[in-house]
């Protein structure tokens, strides 16, 4: 596969990025460029010591850090695929893009499905599984849209879906410390978009009867952001754990459900709001 490269971000990600790279050594001629936001933890040592490119690269956001780590790949490949440090190949994936991946196909791009792990379960209800992501796709013809939360690659033409099962895996997290702390960060970044209304449906079409990325888009700009402020939280969180059935994810699942679902929408409509009261002071 000389015509594909893989692309990760880091900062900070010591606890992660081996077994992300541990993940790629099935494609063994595939090159790794590594792009880490000034890490300060022994993610650069662990890098090193691997058989990756490796630069730094000051942080602004992810829709800009991902379109830059695109932009300077140092290899000569007209495939990307880009992966968080916290993710990881299935082996079912690692052998489709070994042996099934057409480089020559009529699509410009692929979307995978991605199993998320919290608390060592797979959460596969509450309309968590299959959650398709666009990752790998023709260089030319891709980016990530600018936007502060929810970010997804775009790609021109034709997309495709791999076949069921050929997956990503998503270590979500590494503790609900980190949880808390990485989700407190997104809703900041998310109201503040909206209470600067820029532009926050993005790049992807909201189209209910489009592919599963638009669909989604759809949903959440054409329904859930138009229902009412907090309510929606708690509306949202009893769709996903009950009609989805969330709850059949255990106990795992009805914390991971509770705080993405009800917790961090909740946050997200309280900072927003905290905005627009501080704005219509005199």
């Amino acid at each position: 596969m000389p015509r594909l490269s893989v692309i990760v971000l880091t900062f900070n990600e010591e606890k992660n990025i081996e077994a992300c790279l541990d993940s790629l050594k099935a494609l063994a001629s595939v090159p790794v460029f590594v792009v880490d936001s000034y890490s300060t933890d022994q993610t650069m040592a662990l890098l090193n010591s691997r058989a990756v490119t490796v630069v730094q690269h000051t942080f602004e956001n992810y829709a800009q850090q991902r379109n830059w780590a695109q932009a300077n790949v140092p290899f000569d490949t007209e495939w990307v695929l880009h992966l968080d440090a916290g993710e990881r190949l299935t082996d079912e994936m690692a052998n489709w893009l070994t042996n099934s991946f057409d480089s020559d196909s009529t699509a410009n791009g692929f979307m995978f499905s991605r199993r998320t792990y919290f608390m060592n379960r797979w959460i596969r209800y509450g309309g968590h599984y299959p959650n398709f992501h666009l990752r790998l796709f023709r260089r030319a013809k891709g980016h990530c849209e600018a936007k502060a939360y929810d970010q997804h690659f775009v790609c021109e033409g034709k997309v495709e879906k791999v076949p069921a099962g050929i997956d990503l895996m998503d270590q979500v997290a590494n503790n609900l410390s980190e949880f808390t702390a990485s989700h407190t960060r997104w809703a900041l970044a998310e109201a503040q978009e909206r209470a600067m209304n820029s532009g926050s449906e993005g790049e992807v079409l909201a189209r209910l009867n489009g592919t599963a990325i638009e669909r989604k888009r759809w949903l959440k700009t054409r329904l859930f952001d138009k229902s009412p402020l907090f309510l929606r939280a708690f509306f949202y969180f009893f769709y996903r754990y009950f009609i989805r059935l969330g709850f059949l994810d255990g106990r795992p699942g009805l914390i991971f459900h509770f705080l993405q679902a009800c917790w961090f929408r909740f946050l997200v409509d309280a900072m927003y709001y905290e905005m627009q009261s501080q704005q219509q002071k005199p």
